[in-house]
């Protein structure tokens, strides 16, 4: 495959641990296929202090203390430091996409890139393919994010992604949304932090027994339960990135790397968030889900393509069979369904870059 100059539009400014990972998992993926790959650093005053707001008040309606506001802080600018050191492209503004540089290839995705009810992405034409400098532009992995199926895509953003040369997603929802819209179903991919997983690392020494808990606002059942188990098991909770009360130890302060080894090293993840999920597949740990309703459509669509509905739990889920989901290993099916989906998602990843843009059909190309 010829070497491109390739540019990765996504939410990679965010401060969050998913959206960092993904964006930082599918550049240096196309980079290590010998692409020169960066990421669109897009700006946008109004974003950036939407996003820093959120960031010192994540737990939202939840209060927030003083204290806890510094070391939110702290957390925010070990992300800024994370994102200064990624590959980016020359800085433009959001809403003035001519100032980009040009580049022979877009990668739109992944996270809710076209998520119309984003509170501060929402209906932004870029992300849809409005005036990007590319001769091709391609979706990987790219989401509604909690737009549900059922409102339909407008079609003025329908008539949009008709320029994509491919497309593909990573919920059931947004693949939905596309049929509808668009007259063909777009292939559903794995999440980059799935797909581009790098094996264990087995010669780090590993830190006490612990439960990363990876979320917030969960509900009192999920937290009694947790504390049980977690109890008879003389393992610690250990609340990473946000404040959960009920946990062991809350760790304000952590930054995308130290997410990532902590993840690694938990014995289990409780989490309500769908990142949480994607960590604990990825590193293969036992985990359970509380669904949350701005998740809901995300994590269900997951877990459901993976076969791992089991680990998706309610107030009325009896706790033997969440006591299984955290105890035990992941079933083989799980194993299986995530490498026939790396498959597929590297065939489709690279039958799109290796494509001439003029080959495309009409519409959707092979959507």
């Amino acid at each position: 495959m010829h070497p491109m100059k390739i540019g990765v539009l996504t939410f990679h400014r965010c401060i969050n641990y998913g959206s960092y990972w993904q964006a930082r998992c599918l550049v240096e993926a196309l980079r290590d296929m010998g692409h020169r790959a960066v990421l669109l650093d897009h700006h946008s005053h109004r974003v950036d202090m939407a996003e820093w707001r959120c960031a010192l008040r994540p737990v939202l309606p939840t209060p927030v203390s003083a204290a806890d506001r510094k070391l939110y802080g702290q957390k925010t600018r070990k992300f800024l430091a994370s994102i200064h050191a990624l590959p980016r492209s020359r800085r433009f503004a959001l809403d003035h996409p001519e100032e980009m540089e040009d580049f022979d290839t877009v990668v739109v995705g992944s996270d809710e890139v076209w998520n119309l009810s984003h509170p501060w992405y929402g209906q932004c034409p870029l992300f849809f393919g409005e005036r990007l400098r590319a001769k091709r532009l391609i979706a990987y992995a790219a989401s509604f994010g909690n737009y549900p199926v059922e409102q339909g895509l407008p079609q003025h953003w329908a008539r949009m992604l008709h320029q994509f040369h491919r497309v593909s997603v990573r919920d059931g929802n947004s693949r939905a949304l596309l049929g509808r819209a668009l007259g063909h179903a777009p292939e559903l991919v794995l999440d980059p932090c799935l797909q581009f997983a790098p094996p264990p690392d087995s010669g780090r020494e590993r830190g006490a027994r612990h439960v990363a808990v990876y979320g917030h606002n969960f509900s009192g059942w999920f937290a009694a339960r947790m504390r049980e188990w977690a109890r008879k098991r003389n393992m610690r909770l250990v609340s990473i990135g946000y404040r959960n009360d009920w946990a062991d130890t809350q760790w304000l302060t952590a930054g995308p790397e130290d997410f990532a080894r902590f993840m690694a090293d938990a014995d289990a993840v409780a989490t309500n968030f769908f990142h949480g999920c994607v960590f604990a597949l990825r590193n293969r740990k036992p985990f359970l889900c509380e669904n949350s309703p701005y998740r809901a459509i995300k994590i269900q669509d997951l877990l459901s393509a993976l076969g791992a509905q089991s680990h998706l739990a309610d107030a009325a889920t009896p706790a033997v069979r969440c006591d299984a989901s955290l105890s035990e290993p992941l079933a083989p099916s799980i194993d299986a369904r995530i490498a026939a989906m790396r498959a597929s998602s590297a065939e489709y990843l690279h039958q799109a870059l290796q494509e001439e843009p003029d080959s495309r059909a009409s519409g959707c190309a092979h959507a």
